[in-house]
């Protein structure tokens, strides 16, 4: 193993190509830290531990969004962009924070929620008052019900929340009206992309942020803004362009007007879409030079702990990228996903939200080992990765919660079937030996706002920084291998010959990483020196479920 080092150095501000090959930490506002007391994180809490994210070497922090909102869904509801939600801090903390952060060479990068609104925004609010026909019902889809009365659903859609997608209003004498349709939950009614209001508001907000520094913005669920205005069913097996609801053609004069924009600003602003679409050559559409800059790789995230599996995914997603000349993105896990210690300790180490059960066996001493070995092989592969809080700590998926302090509205549309995404968004432990292990300030009294497992002393940041076997010391190694490496980063992968169930892959002249998936321990390569190991070797031999980063030449 290698001792520790001193500090990364920052990137180059004026680096256009920045995006192209940087380390992404993801930042879920609550979760974070808590700089207040009030058991919530805040924009304060972040403040005060970028120097860890400095030492971590990231070298952008991606926000879930921090703006003014119920949180019916995390924040994923939007009442007002221009405004950061109270309980987070206010917008001159956040334009403290985007200075603060760039000051350390960490950019920032926000979430933008484009298909919904909260049903709290001042626009919703309007439509429901204004009443049936009004021109401030046509910035959303409200529509009559279908049937003699009215009472059946417009569509048999199906909400990614679980359950319908429509929600009939009350007219103000009392009698039922219309229905609005929601993709996710009543909460959040989605906007009609087809009127100018909804297009012109966008993009102001993107300028709203550019203004103030952000660096680039995460589009959630950027394939399902357009819809077909006729609202067809879903066919059973809808053509390239077909689908109702997603993956709509219109969608990329959308993206190519706010690249435009980004583009009209100084320095690269960065558009990151998340896109779920199964067939590669449309997914690859989103990012040719005039649209989306780069979008998550959630096919990679989605496969079990297979070497066959996993090769595919990264050949099919090196392959999908290269014709349009945009970098990939590697992810292992975020916000509404298990986390992986939980997952690749699993039978089916695969993700599915359909398959997410209460109860699934997991054997996390095998899925802290293979997390280890997964986080090197990420690392080393092309384009740019992304890091969700916490998995950089080996945090597990919390799977116990109270069913009171449960809050995720996809366990409560699903009537419970599914245990919901509190799990992984329960607060980081930062010191101490017991809750809420330094995430609120020493004495402030208050619970986090999800409780924290009691056996997680092992696992804070300060337990961590010291332990060379500990999960923190081997991503700490790993970007900062990452960043130094030439080979590494952005650039072209080769595969190296290997054994049945071993991945392995050379990054620039003289860099190898070898993952080892197989039941049994095998030979390493020829090498001149070992740059970094995800566990021990076994008698100079790679063990099960491991990786290592080899120098192959001086």
């Amino acid at each position: 193993m290698l001792a520790r080092t001193a500090a990364h150095p920052s990137p180059p501000a004026d680096d256009p190509s920045w995006w192209r090959s940087a380390v992404i930490y993801q930042i879920y506002p609550r979760s974070f830290a808590d700089g207040n007391g009030d058991g919530v994180g805040d924009l304060a809490g972040v403040r005060q531990h970028l120097g860890y994210l400095r030492d971590l070497g990231v070298d952008a922090i991606w926000f879930t969004p921090w703006y003014d909102s119920p949180l019916a869904d995390g924040g994923y509801d939007v009442a007002d962009y221009r405004r950061i939600n109270p309980a987070f801090g206010d917008l001159a903390e956040a334009e403290a924070l985007i200075r603060e952060a760039l000051e350390l060479g960490i950019r920032t990068i926000i979430d933008i929620v484009p298909n919904h609104v909260s049903d709290r925004h001042p626009w919703f609010q309007a439509a429901l008052a204004a009443g049936p026909g009004s021109p401030e019902r046509e910035r959303f889809w409200f529509r009559p019900g279908r049937g003699e009365r009215g009472d059946e659903l417009p569509t048999g859609w199906v909400s990614n929340f679980s359950g319908d997608t429509w929600t009939r209003t009350t007219d103000p004498d009392g009698a039922p009206g219309e229905w609005y349709l929601h993709l996710f939950s009543q909460q959040q009614p989605d906007l009609n992309w087809n009127h100018p209001d909804v297009r012109r508001e966008h993009e102001d907000i993107l300028k709203f942020w550019f203004d103030r520094g952000v660096a680039g913005v995460r589009i959630d669920s950027a394939a399902l803004l357009v819809k077909d205005p006729a609202l067809p069913e879903v066919p059973e097996a809808p053509g390239p362009g077909e689908h109702p609801n997603q993956d709509r053609d219109e969608l990329h004069d959308i993206y190519r007007g706010w690249r435009d924009l980004a583009d009209s600003y100084e320095g690269t602003r960065v558009l990151v879409g998340e896109l779920w679409l199964p067939d590669i050559d449309r997914f690859a559409k989103y990012l040719r030079p005039d649209e989306l800059h780069t979008a998550f790789n959630f096919d990679f995230l989605a496969r079990p702990w297979d070497a066959a599996e996993l090769r595919a995914s990264i050949d099919q997603t090196l392959a999908a990228h290269a014709p349009v000349g945009a970098p990939s993105t590697w992810v292992l896990s975020n916000h509404d996903v298990t986390r992986p210690v939980t997952r690749y300790g699993r039978e089916d180490s695969s993700f599915a939200f359909a398959t997410k059960r209460s109860g699934t066996p997991t054997d996390l001493a095998l899925g802290r080992l293979r997390s280890r070995a997964a986080a090197l092989l990420t690392a080393a592969l092309p384009g740019s990765l992304y890091l969700y809080q916490g998995d950089e700590l080996g945090l597990p998926e919390v799977e116990d919660l109270p069913a009171d302090r449960i809050e995720d509205p996809m366990h409560f549309r699903s009537g419970g079937v599914d245990p919901g995404r509190d799990g992984c968004r329960v607060p980081l432990p930062w010191r101490g030996t017991a809750a809420p292990f330094g995430f609120s300030p020493d004495g402030a009294g208050a619970e986090p706002w999800l409780p924290q497992p009691a056996d997680w002393a092992a696992l804070t940041v300060q337990a961590q920084q010291s332990d060379p076997a500990s999960m923190l010391w081997l991503y700490t190694q790993a970007l900062r291998i990452r960043r130094s490496e030439p080979g590494l980063g952005d650039g072209p992968l080769a595969w190296a010959e290997a054994p049945e169930g071993v991945l392995a892959f050379a990054r620039g002249d003289a860099f190898l990483s070898v993952t080892n998936l197989s039941a049994a321990p095998v030979a390493l390569p020829a090498h001149v020196a070992i740059l970094l190991s995800s566990s021990p070797l076994d008698g100079g031999m790679l063990p099960p479920d491991s990786t290592a980063w080899l120098r192959t030449q001086h």
